[in-house]
């Protein structure tokens, strides 16, 4: 055997442990939503499930595809993941900036910073239900007894209130908050990393001829961070369109909140309906994957 050959024999054999484990995980248990969702299949049925008793039935797409509950779920999901990212994104650049120059003490609040990112969901969650409970939550304590509201506003629960002339909700904000809270340290510690290599040398000379911190923002330091701004962007997008811990543990889906993935809980676990589920989910993923494609498009075009 020549030495080329066994180099590729050895670099098959390398790879070979992380093949079979995204085969495992990943690979496989797709090609199972891929099949259940064109078999006409319940949950209780898969211990008995043969191959000869399979009847595939294109049912489950039709009946997830025209139910209303769906395309309410899709585009409370595309709310929540929008807003829930561009606020991550512009809370973690806000941060960052306010962070960039040296203080006694930077270094300890950086870190706190980043707390809320290395909390665990579940305690975080514990921490909003408690402060946000109408009986006996800080913030309604606050609100009901120094800022003049009538009665405690049941945050968790209540789909939308008007607020003056505007309809607000509730609930969908508040997740939308809790998101936000959660995710922004992640572009804070981008974005001030992206900060640091930034040549100083070019923002003092424009200091010197007269720029003010608005005009060296937008034209030095933005163009600067947009390319990791957009990638922040994107990610948190789709990270947030498949969120299922954060919102069913605040709301459980309630109020508004009910997105794709609780939607996808709730067909599987609730009703036992392996099918409509596993459409859900694979209608899920074909809308991620438009979301690449728009992206790997703007990339392929900016670098034309």
């Amino acid at each position: 055997m020549t030495m080329s050959r066994r180099e590729d024999r050895d670099g098959r054999l390398l790879v070979a442990p992380t093949v079979l484990v995204v085969l495992a995980f990943a690979v496989l248990p797709f090609a199972a939503v891929v099949l259940f969702a064109f078999l006409d299949v319940r949950l209780v049925d898969i211990p008995r499930l043969y191959l000869d008793d399979l009847d595939f039935t294109g049912e489950n797409l039709a009946t997830v595809w025209g139910s209303p509950r769906f395309w309410s779920a899709a585009g409370t999901t595309v709310v929540y993941a929008a807003a829930s990212s561009a606020g991550a994104v512009l809370c973690g650049l806000a941060v960052a900036l306010a962070l960039r120059k040296p203080f006694r003490g930077r270094g300890l609040v950086r870190a706190l910073v980043l707390v809320p990112y290395v909390l665990p969901v579940v305690a975080a969650t514990t921490i909003w239900k408690t402060l946000l409970n109408p009986g006996y939550g800080l913030v309604n304590a606050v609100g009901t007894d120094w800022l003049g509201w009538a009665a405690p506003v049941a945050f968790l629960t209540t789909t939308s209130r008007d607020v003056g002339p505007f309809t607000v909700p509730v609930a969908l904000l508040t997740v939308i908050a809790f998101e936000v809270w959660k995710t922004a340290p992640l572009a804070f510690l981008f974005i001030t990393a992206r900060l640091q290599v930034v040549p100083g040398d070019i923002e003092e000379a424009a200091q010197i001829d007269g720029a003010g911190k608005t005009r060296v923002f937008r034209h030095l330091l933005l163009p600067e961070l947009a390319g990791v701004m957009a990638l922040l962007a994107v990610l948190r997008f789709l990270w947030s369109f498949q969120n299922f811990n954060d919102i069913y543990l605040l709301t459980g889906g309630a109020g508004g909140t009910e997105v794709l993935a609780v939607r996808v809980y709730t067909e599987l676990v609730v009703r036992a309906n392996i099918g409509t589920a596993s459409a859900t989910g694979l209608l899920m993923t074909g809308m991620l994957l438009a979301v690449v494609a728009v992206y790997a498009w703007m990339l392929k075009r900016g670098k034309a």
